[in-house]
């Protein structure tokens, strides 16, 4: 398999982690990105709120989705990780999530966790998208 490595300057940098925040499979035309979080280049938040971190969490997304060359309209699944009852959260997620979306309609899985990378992150959103 050949590979490319995502790594756009405008999201926070992964390199020290060893990871890259998305990869390309050369073969199949697929973006597998990393889970995005709201980190700033320091990696720390920028807000305190579920409704919030969402949607910094999807703007970081949508970052490396144009830097690899793939857009939201190509997402193919989305897995969606929350601290805490997803229940608890729904009402006020739902809204963001269709409008970034719009008429995408990837697969999506909502999971409700305990931890996340840091204790101040309550959001994070992996995803795999097709190349435009």
């Amino acid at each position: 398999m050949r590979k490319q490595l995502i790594n756009p300057p405008q999201v926070h940098d992964t390199s020290k982690f060893g990871i890259s925040q998305a990869v390309i499979d050369i073969a199949s035309s697929t973006v597998y990105i990393s889970g995005q979080v709201d980190w700033d280049a320091n990696h720390r938040v920028s807000c305190h709120t579920v409704d919030g971190q969402l949607k910094k969490a999807l703007a970081n997304l949508s970052t490396v989705l144009d830097a690899s060359g793939s857009s939201v309209k190509s997402l193919l699944s989305i897995r969606l990780y929350i601290r805490g009852e997803i229940e608890e959260f729904i009402g006020d997620i739902a809204p963001i999530i269709a409008q970034f979306l719009g008429e995408s309609r990837p697969a999506l899985t909502a999971i409700g966790v305990s931890s996340l990378v840091s204790k101040e992150t309550l959001v994070e959103i992996e995803a795999t998208a097709a190349l435009k």
